[in-house]
């Protein structure tokens, strides 16, 4: 497992993609819930006792469907799907290209026409100007980026976007998706870098029948696809054995009456209603959902998620090829809001309703995307206005902002600069966590001038009490993060509680790692057997630092799992473990997990990240030549990885190589000389090789750097007590506490120190 070099990361993995460009996804119903399909004929008596046997679906295309399902096609039609990704021409090009001018840390960029062709003269990868064709439009409004082709099959994303909002919305201009930022062309997030390549971080969401093809060996891609845009079969997966059910070709009959030859059959909106409880006053959907297909299907690209496998549209759960973000740092609060892009998903299964049973159809037009009822009347087809549409509610003005649904319970951030994403967590507002965590609340994003304890007495004015609503597990995330005393039990506590949010447990899984003892490792292995793949991932995650014995113990049934992402991650959390001590069939089980690792990172070759984790992987199977070679081509892939300099460097710590890893370090903070973590791991390192005095310097610039890292704090302060400033040593640990508050770790540091004296 690739091992990181901050908590500010995922601790074991790297998968998590950086992206940048709009991202799509499809809301779309199949065809037989409108009524749309022919009626399959009845059975002549010599086609009853033909058997013929339809072969694996294929693509077929938009225009095959619209045959049967012209409705829908028009509604689709000039939808965010269908405008996700353009050829570049007069009709589809938003922004100025009449010589338009725009400046960005020093650089001026121009927009112009060359015959038939859009033209960008900007920076490139060495930060001289050139000269460059745009062939693709991207996405569509709020804003419009721009793709350029580069050698070796890569289009590059533009980080210089069009504002497509209106003249009196602040739109109809150029601007760049980080203000405030100072990219230049060899900062990772440059336009002409990994992170804004469109053939692994945007293409399986703007396009239909996506193959990335990426040929490691040569460095480049033959990105295919079948439709330029987000199309029917991107969301009902290929529709060939379709077409042969209604068509009644040979074979028809053995395709199951229930699908009709689709791969997906979205209709779990089919007969359902809502009712209100007498007791509760609560919509209730009857029946229940008992599938989770629209919303996986939907997950696919509305989510955080890395993709360890194609996804070919045949019919596979989510972690058959996804691994879902679970609550980062930086992508969510402790309480589960939206901080980072995180697409939806994530957010919407923490939320009572996607606990009730609603899906994203009930809200969304699958086809046309716009909400099916305007305002709050999409809330208002479940949840009656009497109860909830008036002032003794909301407590707000009918009509003003206040007293819109999605204001207190869906609030919106704004990504890219000018685009609103609204939380889909539908939350109650949560004033009080924000007193006592700092969390955001909806109440003071509006009156932005008041204090968070203001809102919080205001509610307990309106309600009696300050109302807590579903997610009730802030308070053991912010423990965890903050490093609290008692933060295991909080962390132990909310994996057990069945009735939160999946993605909440599994990250109260995943953070025990640090709190490994009898208590937790209970929880953990109980939590190896919950019904969620996601919570059986974060229980995986945990069990790095076990020793080997006891990992196999807890891990093995994990390689038979039913969902493939959890079979391979846990064959990754195995990959040390000796074959010639397992039985045949454990050998068996272990070597068909690896090889389904192994196909997960092999399929994002082109990323460092896929790169690093192959390399621990085989370093951990003893393989280190192997190892070695992967490591660096993550740095070939990308010298700014700051993952791959760590990881490596340790590597070369395991084979005795210190002087290899010295070197390899100081190489990283060429590229990255304010790099905590590579200050840190150097200062590391020569606390090794005995040259306390460099070691002090290194460990010194780690904790200026992350002053919040309470390890880093640490770990400083022992080596300055080593060099014999001790008194030096407790003025750190005493402006850590200060910072931090409550850390065990320094404060029995200090009196160590102290008793030392």
């Amino acid at each position: 497992m690739a091992r990181e070099p901050s908590q500010n990361q995922q601790h074991s993995h790297h998968w998590v993609r950086l992206a940048t460009a709009l991202m799509v996804v499809l809301f779309v119903a199949v065809a037989i819930w409108y009524g749309t399909l022919p009626e399959a004929p009845a059975e002549s008596p010599a086609q009853a006792t033909a058997v013929v046997s339809p072969g694996d679906p294929t693509f077929v295309g938009r225009t095959t469907c619209a045959g049967c399902h012209q409705e829908q096609v028009e509604s689709w039609t000039g939808s965010h799907h269908d405008l996700a990704m353009q050829p570049a021409n007069v009709g589809t090009v938003l922004g100025d290209f009449d010589q338009a001018t725009f400046e960005y840390n020093g650089i001026t960029s121009t927009f112009y026409r060359s015959g038939d062709r859009f033209m960008v003269r900007t920076d490139g990868p060495e930060g001289t100007l050139q000269d460059y064709p745009v062939l693709y439009t991207f996405g569509v409004t709020p804003l419009q980026q721009y793709l350029v082709e580069f050698p070796g099959g890569r289009l590059q994303a533009l980080n210089i976007a069009w504002d497509a909002r209106a003249v009196e919305n602040g739109g109809q201009r150029w601007f760049h998706l980080y203000p405030d930022a100072a990219i230049t062309h060899n900062d990772p997030l440059h336009w002409t870098g990994a992170q804004q390549n469109w053939n692994f971080m945007c293409a399986e969401c703007h396009s239909t029948q996506l193959d990335k093809n990426y040929d490691a060996s040569t460095r480049s891609y033959h990105t295919t696809w079948s439709e330029i845009d987000v199309s029917c079969e991107a969301c009902h997966g290929p529709a060939s054995n379709h077409l042969v059910w209604a068509k009644k070709e040979p074979g028809w009959e053995q395709l199951n009456n229930f699908s009709m030859g689709l791969t997906h059959m979205l209709n779990e909106r089919n007969g359902a209603t809502w009712q209100h409880d007498e007791n509760t006053g609560q919509p209730v959907r009857h029946p229940a959902r008992t599938t989770d297909t629209e919303i996986q299907v939907c997950a696919a690209c509305h989510s955080r998620r890395a993709q360890l496998f194609e996804d070919d549209r045949t019919g596979q759960p989510l972690m058959d090829s996804f691994l879902p973000s679970l609550l980062e740092p930086g992508n969510y609060h402790a309480d589960g809001q939206i901080d980072g892009e995180v697409y939806v998903y994530g957010s919407f299964t923490q939320s009572r309703m996607y606990q009730a049973g609603v899906t994203c159809s009930d809200c969304h037009n699958p086809h046309s995307l716009e909400l099916r009822v305007p305002g709050n009347g999409v809330c208002l087809q479940c949840h009656t206005a009497s109860s909830y549409d008036n002032e003794s509610h909301h407590f707000h003005e009918v009509g003003s902002a206040g007293a819109e649904c999605v204001d207190c319970h869906m609030p919106a951030k704004n990504f890219m600069v000018v685009d609103p994403r609204r939380d889909h967590s539908f939350r109650i507002p949560r004033p009080d966590e924000s007193v006592a965590l700092g969390t955001p609340n909806a109440c003071t994003n509006c009156h932005d001038d008041k204090p968070a304890q203001w809102a919080a007495d205001q509610l307990v004015s309106w309600y009696g009490e300050p109302p807590k609503g579903l997610q009730r597990f802030a308070d053991a995330i912010h423990a965890a993060r903050s490093g609290e005393a008692d933060a295991q039990y909080q962390l132990a506590a909310l994996l057990q509680e069945a009735g939160q949010p999946a993605i909440a447990r599994a990250t109260a899984a995943r953070e025990l790692r640090n709190w490994l003892n009898q208590d937790s490792l209970q929880a953990i292995s109980k939590a190896l057997e919950d019904k969620s793949p996601l919570v059986r991932y974060g229980a995986i995650t945990a069990l790095q630092p076990l020793p080997l014995e006891l990992r196999w113990q807890l891990a093995r049934p994990l390689l038979d799992d039913p969902e493939r992402v959890v079979r391979a991650l846990a064959a990754e959390a195995l990959a040390d473990v000796p074959r010639a001590d397992l039985t045949v069939s454990e050998r068996i089980a272990l070597s068909n997990a690896s090889d389904e690792y192994l196909e997960s990172q092999r399929n994002n070759a082109d990323t460092p990240s896929a790169n690093v984790n192959l390399g621990a992987f085989f370093a951990d199977r003893d393989e280190p030549v192997i190892a070695e070679r992967y490591f660096m081509e993550a740095l070939a892939l990308d010298a700014t990885w700051l993952p791959a300099y760590v990881n490596l460097a340790d590597f070369y710590r395991r084979q005795n190589r210190e002087q290899d890893g010295a070197q390899i370090l100081r190489q990283g903070l060429v590229h990255l000389p304010d790099s905590a973590d590579l200050n840190h791991s150097l200062g590391l390192l020569q606390v090794r090789q005995q040259r306390l005095t460099e070691a002090v310097t290194s460990l010194a610039r780690a904790a200026e750097l992350a002053p919040d890292n309470a390890r880093y704090q640490y770990v400083y302060a022992v080596a300055l007590h080593s060099a014999g400033q001790t008194a030096q040593a407790l003025t750190v640990i005493d402006e850590a506490l200060a910072r931090l508050g409550h850390v065990p770790s320094l404060r029995e540091l200090r009196w160590q120190l102290e008793a030392a004296r």
